[in-house]
């Protein structure tokens, strides 16, 4: 499906504001809500595993690219979309989950990571080698990180198959997976200068030792000036991307930007960043993030209706992050109090990487068995899920637990989806 998100994008040189975002998490309500918007839209889906989620070794979710595939695969099919509308991409492929390492090392592993997406049907490679290595004296230069990416680039052709030819992403401004790790309060666009110096050093390298694929680097990532921290985020200011926006414009290749960590931004913020040719919205804590919110509002529900038999699912899931603090610990840095709030409400939602410890995933099923055998009351959905309240009562959806969630999670997606019609 690479070529049709190539062809969607293209339409922007006639003068046609398409976008499509791109759903980066692997939690299969997230990605029923996804497929389920698609359907409704009539759109392609976009769905992106992280370097650090999927790769030969597993990562976090314990998946290599042919099993996360087959995983998404049968939740589309399940949510009524066509396989041929979902594009599946990789993102951040390239040294970052062995960065410690040194170069040669690193990108060994990274080679192989990414002709391993490539063989497995992945058709919008986002190659970054943005990060410094173990043995980097400094950070990468732009000409380091294009030799990088184009020796990556060369991995993935290697192992293409008989289907689409992957699409490609480049670019050197690559913001931290996950956002902020400290207090953001403004932030700049990237140069234009910055960016016409990363694409020219790039297209000369991929030019001179890959044929005929500079033609499907569709994808620039750039820094619009977005950004979300714990507790705040920094919103798109157009006039700070003007020059930048401008000089793409200009371009006579039929290249857009990619924009990551767009989540939680305000809905007029996704219009106009797609206007601006920011077509590529990356966005992942955001919808899990809004399934926990969803989560937590029926553990009230059921606080009030199922007696004793009680899933215990927040007790649960601090428990299990306090006794496992890798994944949060080195991104909360804060006073233990302070801790306890950002474990549970920060924007970053590092309690995404939980989900499948048994302990939660055991109470959610009890969550959901439990609601299940009472009557949850339309006035207390009124309070508790007023959307979703709203959207029953007109009998657009349906009232069981998950169903619930999977909508909530869509309001999230609702605000990209309006933004990316053309």
């Amino acid at each position: 499906m690479s070529k049709a998100l190539q062809q969607h994008l293209a339409r922007r040189k006639q003068g046609v504001a398409a976008g499509i975002y791109s759903v980066c998490s692997a939690h299969p309500w997230v990605i029923r809500a996804a497929a389920e918007q698609a359907v409704e839209d009539g759109s392609l889906l976009l769905v992106e595993a992280t370097s650090n989620q999927v790769n030969q070794f597993g990562g976090y979710t314990g998946m290599r690219p042919a099993a996360f595939r087959d995983f998404v695969l049968e939740i589309v099919k399940t949510a009524g979309l066509e396989p041929a509308k979902l594009v599946l991409g990789g993102d951040h492929l390239g040294p970052n989950p062995w960065r410690k390492q040194p170069a040669v090392e690193a990108m060994a592993l990274a080679e192989t990571m990414v002709a391993e997406y490539v063989a497995a049907g992945f058709t919008k490679i986002h190659l970054d080698a943005s990060m410094a290595c173990g043995d980097d004296a400094t950070h990468p230069s732009d000409e380091v990180v294009a030799q990088r990416a184009a020796r990556l680039c060369v991995a993935a052709e290697a192992a293409r198959g008989a289907g689409d030819a992957p699409v490609y992403v480049i670019g050197t401004e690559v913001p931290v997976p996950g956002g902020a790790t400290h207090a953001v309060h403004e932030l700049p666009a990237t140069s234009t200068a910055a960016a016409e110096h990363t694409l020219a050093v790039h297209k000369w390298v991929f030019e001179e030792q890959l044929s005929g694929v500079w033609e499907r680097v569709i994808a620039l990532v750039v820094q619009p000036g977005v950004e979300f921290d714990h507790d705040a985020v920094v919103d798109y200011d157009a006039a700070k991307a003007s020059e930048l926006v401008g000089w793409l414009q200009a371009l006579p290749e039929a290249i857009v930007f990619e924009a990551h960590s767009t989540d939680y931004q305000r809905p007029q913020a996704y219009v106009e960043l797609v206007r601006d040719g920011f077509a590529i919205l990356k966005v992942g804590p955001a919808l899990t993030f809004a399934m926990r919110e969803a989560l937590e509002a029926l553990e009230d529900i059921e606080s009030q209706l199922a007696g004793d038999s009680r899933s215990g699912l927040s007790a649960a899931i601090e428990e299990t992050m306090l006794r496992e603090p890798a994944e949060w610990l080195p991104y909360y840095a804060s006073p233990a109090a302070e801790q306890k709030l950002l474990r549970r409400y920060s924007y970053s939602d590092r309690v995404r990487y939980y989900w499948g410890r048994p302990e939660i995933a055991a109470a959610v099923e009890r969550l959901v068995a439990n609601l299940a055998e009472v009557n949850i009351r339309e006035s207390m959905l009124s309070r508790y899920l007023p959307l979703q309240y709203v959207r029953l009562r007109a009998g657009r959806i349906s009232g069981d637990s998950v169903s619930l969630i999977v909508d909530h999670v869509r309001d999230v997606l609702r605000e990209y989806a309006a933004a990316c019609r053309a």
